[in-house]
Formats: C-alpha cells, sequence, structure tokens
C-alpha cells in the first residue's frame, strides 16, 4: 500500500474492518513509514479521549426553565384543542413513549409495578422505604443492561453498557454481562463501550483480573489502547506484566507498543 491508501484506511484499520489481506499489507507498511506510524498513533489517542470524554450535565437553572417553557409550551396546546381530544391526546402521548420491542416493554411493565406497589410504602415510612425503592430500581436497570447486552443489534448493545454504568450495586451476572461484552463482542464500539462502563466498576478484585487478562485478547490497536489506559489510570501493578508481553507480539503496532512502554513507566514508579 502506498501512504495515500493507509491514511484513507486508518479508520477501518482502528475498528477492525480490515481484511486479513489488507491488514498484513498495512502492518507491513507502518513500520517502514514513520510519518504514517506517528499519524496513526495520533489518531487512536484522540479516538480514545473521545471515548471517555466527560458528559456535560445541565445546571439545575437549565433543567428548571426547561420545564418552565415545556410546560408553557403544553399549556398552549390544551388551549388550542377542543375538550373532546383529551382521551385521544393521552393515548398517542402515551404510544409515542411507550417501547415496542416485547423485552423492552416487559421491563418497562416490572418497573412501573415496582413504583406502584412501593409508592404505597413510601407515604407510610419514607426513610425505610426509599432504600428499598432504590434497591428494586437497581435491580430493574440491571435486568434490561444484560438483557440489551444480549440483542442482537450493536445500537442496542452499546445502550445496555451505558444503561449498566447508571448501577450503584453491579450483581455478579450484571459484571459478567460487561466482561463477555468486553472480550467477545464483534462490534469495537461496543467493546469500547464496555471499556467505559467497566471503569467504575475496577474497584473489584474480579474485574481487575478480567481487565487484565482481557488485554491478551484484544487484537484491535484502539482496545488495546483503551485497555492500557484503563489500567494505568486505577494503577492496577499487575497489568506490567500484561504490558510486557503486548509489546513482545510481532507485527505489534507501534503506537500501541509506545503506549504500552509509557504505561509500564507509569506503574513502575
Amino acid at each position: 500500500m502506498k501512504c495515500e491508501d493507509i491514511k484513507e484506511r486508518m479508520p477501518d484499520f482502528l475498528t477492525g474492518d480490515l481484511d486479513k489481506k489488507s491488514k498484513a499489507d498495512f502492518d507491513a507498511h507502518l513500520p517502514g513509514c514513520p510519518a504514517c506510524a506517528e499519524e496513526l498513533r495520533q489518531l487512536i489517542e484522540t479516538w480514545t479521549r473521545l471515548g471517555v470524554l466527560a458528559v456535560e450535565q445541565p445546571s439545575a437553572d437549565l433543567r428548571g426553565r426547561f420545564y418552565s417553557m415545556l410546560e408553557a409550551y403544553k399549556e398552549g396546546l390544551d388551549a388550542e384543542r377542543p375538550a373532546a381530544l383529551p382521551k385521544k391526546k393521552f393515548s398517542l402521548s402515551f404510544g409515542r413513549i411507550w417501547p415496542r420491542q416485547p423485552v423492552f416493554q416487559f421491563a418497562a411493565a416490572l418497573v412501573l409495578i415496582v413504583l406502584g406497589i412501593t409508592a404505597g410504602y413510601l407515604f407510610r415510612n419514607p426513610q425505610a422505604q426509599l432504600s428499598q425503592l432504590h434497591q428494586e430500581v437497581d435491580g430493574m436497570r440491571q435486568m434490561v443492561a444484560v438483557s440489551l447486552l444480549q440483542q442482537p443489534s450493536s445500537s442496542d448493545r452499546i445502550q445496555g453498557a451505558g444503561f449498566s454504568s447508571q448501577v450503584k450495586a453491579p450483581t455478579p451476572k450484571t459484571l459478567d454481562a460487561l466482561l463477555q461484552t468486553l472480550d467477545h463482542d464483534p462490534n469495537i464500539n461496543v467493546r469500547l463501550a464496555a471499556v467505559d462502563a467497566l471503569y467504575l466498576f475496577s474497584s473489584y478484585p474480579a474485574v481487575k483480573d478480567r481487565i487484565v487478562q482481557s488485554l491478551a485478547k484484544q487484537e484491535s490497536p484502539l482496545m488495546q489502547v483503551a485497555l492500557i489506559d484503563l489500567l494505568v489510570g486505577i494503577r492496577e501493578q499487575r497489568a506490567v506484566e500484561a504490558f510486557k508481553a503486548l509489546i513482545q507480539r510481532e507485527k505489534l503496532n507501534p503506537a500501541v507498543k509506545q503506549k504500552a512502554e509509557l504505561g509500564i513507566r507509569q506503574l513502575s514508579f
């Protein structure tokens, strides 16, 4: 491949979408072309940083103004409509928010049931029942997350990884679903979403062990860099041996090798 071809196919290389012949040509070109290797290294770093950018949260004032505007808009619509339409309006609104897929309908129904049952108790003993409500909602959230992670659609699985990041106390089943996704999901974007979610649960010893082991299973340079950053970020000393083993691989991407060597130095202090 020429440099122009390499640059055009760098995104495919990072996502693991190159065929075997193209990947072999790609790997053969990089060691002899410092310019392409450096451009790929910068692209990997940029892509990785984009994946871990913090999501900005609206301020309380902004949220309040938004709901005030929304309420005023709704009141305006209600004033313009005939009085005979409330039932139809409710039906249409409910149809828009109710999920269409059966698995999500089931999950939503369970959540509504739990909320309905628990609501009555909240007025009797708010302090005790509020904790129970949080636990039940957390359990429902985990059930939906695990279900999404098993869906055939990659966008659903990404949502499942994001949903699991909202869990307060993950069960072994939830953690295992995320770790299985990290190791075996065919879509790199889903695996990167699992990396972000697992970062929140990296204090669990079993999670740390599996993340270290997962580095040896990854072939994508983008995934390798993401896991190196995660392990350095949580200061996992056992990752040093995993980084050394990664460096010994034949045809390892130069940018990944450089990242692993930097990780060894950072964890050795």
